[in-house]
């Protein structure tokens, strides 16, 4: 497949692409995780990152107001501007990439099949990021220990250069701020025995302890702050496996979103969009607030819990965190191995070998024969 088409009013604009000149050869100077630092693409020049004007501002990574925005949605803050976006017509994943670079295959499940996206003027762009920190070479070396571990893998996936498919993509993630209060009734039970008397099968008296339960009322209130509550945006990477790699440092280490941290890299747009991502995050407090309540109740067990929650303050922040993935193809399905590019947690997906796991029951079978067989000798 050719080169998906660039739409021609996605140009660069010189006041955002060419903040970071290389001082030896004028190349674009783009974020090196191994180096954590500028490095030129084409000369190798290093340079120290030091934020331009614009995302130097106090209020840059600011909490923004959730209700106000779902009442006025917001467009974009001039990040589409430089960049311009395909997307997968396999598994729908939506790729913006800066203005050099042509994209030939998905990045998320490999297929040919990309074409040109419009309507990115219309997302809500970053204003944070969480800046690769750990290379591409000990991804690789994680990734290759990790395949070493899988016993029951088939043994072309250990063999195969899976690590060749290695790609650095930010993803896009909303956090959530909320101030939670909930008032919780529930009726708590509190074990106690008794002796029972009884008669066993010979008709001799025995006496043997009983548990009861004694059921009553209880009530309590929970407080709690829910601080940068993570829910992807994303539809490139399979959720199960994005939860397994998380926290990404979103609290204490992003940075203000600047161009020179995403030149090169391939960026997904969120398809999970703000009102999407809120209802997931209002579940997700709801389900840790029930768990908060539950702690509270006395007694041994509990039954018949009701709960009131209530959220105020509720605000967002739409920030990209970095992820390393591999998506390769055994049989007929897609799996994925990601790695979380600021900490180096890796998750994984893997087919399993038929033939292994018949000769593992077949070797289990034999061992129980055989210490079946020792004892009836003894």
């Amino acid at each position: 497949m050719t080169d998906a088409p660039r739409p021609a009013s996605d140009t660069a604009t010189p006041a955002m692409v060419s903040q970071h000149p290389c001082p030896e050869c004028g190349g674009h100077l783009e974020w090196n995780p191994q180096a954590q630092n500028l490095r030129c693409p084409y000369c190798g020049t290093t340079a120290p990152w030091s934020p331009g004007a614009a995302p130097d501002r106090p209020d840059a990574i600011a909490e923004q107001d959730l209700l106000e925005a779902l009442r006025h949605p917001a467009g974009g803050r001039g990040w589409v501007a430089e960049r311009y976006e395909v997307q997968c017509e396999n598994c729908r994943a939506i790729s913006v990439f800066d203005a050099q670079r042509t994209a030939q295959r998905c990045d998320f499940c490999g297929s040919p099949a990309i074409v040109a996206h419009e309507g990115g003027t219309e997302a809500i762009t970053p204003q944070s990021i969480l800046p690769f920190k750990v290379s591409d070479g000990q991804i690789r070396d994680r990734i290759r220990q990790w395949y070493g571990s899988r016993w029951f893998a088939p043994n072309l996936l250990k063999t195969a250069a899976l690590t060749d498919t290695l790609h650095g993509i930010y993803l896009p993630y909303w956090t959530f701020d909320a101030h939670a209060s909930a008032q919780w009734q529930a009726e708590a039970g509190h074990h106690y025995t008794t002796t029972e008397s009884y008669r066993d099968s010979h008709g001799n008296p025995q006496t043997r302890q009983v548990q009861h339960t004694r059921w009553e009322r209880a009530a309590g209130s929970v407080q709690h702050f829910f601080d940068d509550a993570l829910v992807p945006g994303t539809v490139g990477v399979h959720t199960a496996l994005l939860r397994r790699i998380e926290p990404f440092p979103t609290t204490t280490d992003l940075r203000p979103y600047s161009p020179e941290f995403v030149r090169g890299w391939t960026v997904e747009r969120y398809q999970i969009d703000l009102g999407q991502a809120a209802k997931v995050n209002e579940g997700d407090m709801d389900a840790a607030l029930r768990s908060l309540c539950i702690r509270q109740i006395p007694g041994d067990t509990w039954r018949n819990l009701s709960m009131q929650r209530q959220y105020r303050g509720r605000t967002f922040k739409h920030v990209l965190v970095p992820v390393w993935l591999v998506s390769y193809t055994y049989g007929a399905k897609v799996y994925q191995i990601v790695a979380n590019g600021y900490t180096g947690t890796l998750a994984g997906e893997r087919p399993y070998s038929g033939v292994k796991i018949a000769l593992a029951v077949l070797a289990a079978l034999l061992v129980l024969a055989l210490v079946l067989i020792v004892g009836q000798d003894a």
